[in-house]
């Protein structure tokens, strides 16, 4: 098991090129799974959850190889199974997205209750409502999801309590298949799911709606291989401008899409940063001190989730008092110990976190409890005095690509070691 070990007070220049976001990838990755013949995918990261997602698909029968860094070729040809079993499905929540597609093509899939980060219940009702709401008889048995359809899923209507980001993925693959029209109200609205309709649209599935809460699904009678290329991580990027938040200097992101962080990048420029974005790059400075700002999660285009931890980290830096209001997953404050552990002063009541900077913070021995918690103790060390020595560093490895190498170029003092 690795850690990672940063000295901090060393402030960050020169460019970071943005790897494929992992949480487009994976959904791509399941849709190869709606029809035989080999898919390309481009821009793909070298994860841990992405390995993971492809060994699960092995296990049904289909086969990948990489003729390129970064390139992935699916062939499925050979798909059969229908199970996604504990061993796989319970290091990564994403490994339910395989429920949809299985079900459009085999009629039959059975797949374990997901793990994945423990940041919160992330129920799978919307999934089970969903297919049940296209015909799909479903039961829930030892753990696992076991849904069968006895001639074709038929097309139907669709409403979200709450936008699902994986629900609205299933959804979209299994109605692709389906008999007839299929509406999915108040559906997620995230990049990441305009790049899967992207997908579905050139292998021959009918959807309009794209980018809206309201998506409209004409089932085909069947889809063919496609060629697609994964968008870059908004997490990703978010994450390195928060380090230069709390780093100090000047970097450039290369391979980005300021489009899709509007509301990320305006809470940057709030906090005293300087942003300015191009087409397919951000160039973030800082060079005077952090304001403090109050954050409040939303589903997109509101503040992600995912960058809640990372932009506490950045308010440690402040001089100020911050809010941070947590809406979208009930337990995604555990980073906030490890944060005390180096000096900062957070109060958590319920689902806010109040942060009273200190403007600085001091180097300790912290541990990651999850994918974006280990980002933060990351983007935290880079402005304490002393050392930081971050254990359980796989958290980290699941969603970032060679964070510490990349960090490396622009000037950190970072390395890894093994524990």
């Amino acid at each position: 098991m690795d850690k990672i070990l940063i000295e901090g007070g060393r402030p960050l220049h020169g460019t970071i090129r943005v790897s494929g976001a992992k949480n487009a990838a994976l959904p791509l990755i399941a849709a190869t799974l709606l029809c035989p013949g080999e898919h390309t995918l481009y821009n793909v990261p070298d994860l841990r959850d992405i390995r993971t997602m492809l060994r699960l698909l092995e296990t049904l029968g289909a086969t990948y190889h990489y003729p390129e860094p970064h390139t992935l070729k699916i062939n499925s040809d050979g798909v059969q199974g229908f199970e996604a079993s504990y061993d796989l499905v319970k290091t990564m929540r994403a490994s339910v997205l395989v429920l949809g597609p299985l079900l459009a093509r085999l009629r039959r899939a059975r797949v374990s209750l997901p793990g994945g980060c423990a940041i919160g219940a992330r129920p799978i009702n919307f999934h089970m409502q969903g297919l049940q709401k296209l015909g799909a008889e479903l039961e829930l048995e030892a753990g696992y999801v076991d849904a069968v359809v006895k001639k074709r899923l038929q097309g139907g209507t669709i409403y979200f309590d709450v936008p699902s980001v994986t629900g609205t993925e299933n959804m979209l693959m299994a109605a692709a298949l389906a008999q007839g029209t299929t509406l999915i109200k108040n559906a997620a609205k995230e990049p990441e799911i305009g790049n899967l309709v992207d997908m579905l649209t050139a292998m021959g599935a009918q959807i309009s709606g794209r980018d809206t809460d309201m998506l409209t699904i004409q089932g085909v009678d069947e889809l063919q291989p496609a060629a697609t290329t994964i968008i870059a991580d908004r997490i990703e990027t978010g994450t390195y401008i928060a380090a230069v938040g709390t780093a100090g200097g000047e970097v450039t992101l290369s391979h980005c899409n300021p489009r899709h962080l509007p509301s990320f990048l305006e809470k940057m420029r709030a906090v005293g940063l300087s942003i300015e974005e191009h087409d397919s790059s951000i160039v973030a400075a800082r060079s005077g001190p952090i304001k403090s700002v109050d954050v409040k999660t939303m589903p997109y285009p509101g503040f992600p989730t995912d960058l809640q931890a990372q932009i506490m980290a950045l308010m440690t830096c402040s001089t100020g008092l911050s809010v941070i209001d947590e809406t979208i997953f009930e337990n995604r404050f555990m980073h906030v110990a490890e944060l005390h552990r180096m000096g900062a002063d957070i109060r958590v009541e319920g689902g806010r976190a109040i942060v009273s900077g200190t403007g600085r913070l001091s180097g300790a021995p912290v541990m990651a409890t999850d994918l974006r918690a280990s980002a933060s103790l990351v983007v935290a060390g880079l402005a304490a005095e002393g050392v930081t020595t971050i254990s359980r560093v796989y958290h980290l490895d699941r969603g970032y690509e060679r964070l510490d190498e990349k960090l490396q170029k622009v000037g950190a003092c970072i390395r890894r070691e093994k524990e």
